[in-house]
């Protein structure tokens, strides 16, 4: 547990110090805060007091910012050589991964913390669904970790980082959008199935204020499988070396 927390703390102080994230933060801040206040289906357009549209922004746009924040975590180690060598200190590949998979948990929820003024603002305009409001935050960690997991996945696989980007957003479109399409159109089982696999369907139930253990097993699932997988890669490259 120790190794796994000094390496996270090195890498999230990397964040900060290559300026990655201080322009994912002001980027998302931006982007969340334009379309949430300003254009299209802002709160004014709305005329409730509800955090819904910054969600739906956020959803989106942390779809695009993960896979650029994780492409670089293993895939420019493995090309520079420095994942060789912290794999020779007395750390597992399990605590390699995990460590990076906090650090950028930690980064998305410090971006996440900076939005906390939208909740506070949007109250003071009348009232709110305060569980809904902290439902949705929940929705967004768990499904930050999802795509950061599989992000890893995807870094774990190449020395190219723009290559694991687009792999990680190809993975992401298939749970974001094309399961869902699928499900629609199908029927019985196969389409219940895919349903299930669609992350837009537990992100839904949890922003809209639903706590089901189903979802929160999903995202838990999916985000350990991711892991497995990246883990999976490090070792049996080690063995091939």
């Amino acid at each position: 547990m120790k190794e796994i927390w000094i390496i996270s703390k090195k890498e999230l102080r990397s964040f900060f110090d290559s300026l990655i994230a201080y322009i994912l933060i002001t980027v998302f801040l931006g982007m969340s805060g334009f379309f949430t206040w300003l254009y299209g289906s802002d709160i004014f357009f709305i005329g409730q007091a509800t955090l819904q549209p910054f969600f739906s922004v956020a959803y989106w746009t942390l779809f695009f910012f993960i896979p650029a924040l994780t492409m670089k975590m293993l895939s420019e180690e493995k090309r520079s050589g420095t994942l060789e060598l912290l794999l020779t200190k007395p750390v597992s590949d399990w605590q390699v991964i995990i460590a990076k998979f906090v650090a950028c948990v930690e980064l998305i929820g410090i971006a996440l913390l900076f939005t906390l003024p939208y909740y506070f603002s949007v109250w003071m305009l009348g009232p709110i669904d305060h569980g809904a409001v902290w439902c949705g935050y929940l929705g967004m960690m768990l499904m930050s970790a999802t795509f950061i997991s599989i992000g890893l996945f995807a870094s774990s696989i190449t020395n190219n980082q723009i290559v694991a980007f687009l792999l990680a957003l190809f993975i992401g479109v298939f749970f974001l959008i094309i399961f869902d399409v699928l499900a629609d159109n199908s029927t019985g089982g196969v389409g219940q199935f895919l349903s299930y696999l669609s992350l837009s369907t537990h992100y839904g139930s949890i922003s809209r204020g639903v706590i089901d253990s189903r979802d929160i097993l999903y995202f838990l699932s999916i985000s350990f499988f991711g892991l497995y997988l990246a883990e999976t890669i490090l070792s049996k490259r080690n063995i091939v070396e």
